[in-house]
Parts: structure tokens; sequence; C-alpha cells
């Protein structure tokens, strides 16, 4: 249950430094927010680990640049499709 629950809370916060990176307006609700930054932490640990570097002596900075690399990545792909999808009904 835990892990569940600190899945969803570094999603939320992946996802909001994406939107915080990305320039512009990203109008997609906080929901989808946490579920890009948790997909975008999931792609970002199993590239590492494909790599070698998911676990170092220290803090893991490849593998957190990764992640985040990755929340921005899904963030610049379904944010658009996101509101041209809510602007067209």
């Amino acid at each position: 249950m835990f892990q569940l629950l600190w899945i969803l809370l570094i999603g939320f916060v992946l996802g909001v430094l994406a939107k915080l990176i990305l320039r512009g307006p990203q109008s997609i609700p906080w929901w989808l927010t946490m579920l890009l930054g948790a997909a975008g932490a999931w792609l970002g640990n199993a590239v590492s680990g494909w790599i070698g570097v998911r676990h170092t002596s220290g803090i893991d900075w490849i593998r957190h640049i990764l992640q985040l690399g990755f929340a921005v990545a899904l963030v610049a792909i379904v944010a658009p499709a996101w509101s041209k999808n809510r602007t067209s009904r």
C-alpha cells in the first residue's frame, strides 16, 4: 500500500516538474500529470537498468535525470493531444 502511495507521490512531483520545465500552458488535469510522471519514472528506471546505471554508490543522478526526461517527453506529447481533444468537443 505504501509503495503505491510513494509511486503516486513521486509521479506527481515528476509531472509537476515536467510541466514547469516545458514552456507554455499544459492544460491537463492533476491526475493525468501524476500518471504521466509515474510513467516517466517507470520508463527512466527501466532504461537506467538497461544501460547499467540504476544502482550506483551514492545518489543515482543519471536515473533521476532519465526519469525526469521521460516525464517531460510524456507531458510534451500528451498535453497538446489532451487540449486538442477537449477543444474539439
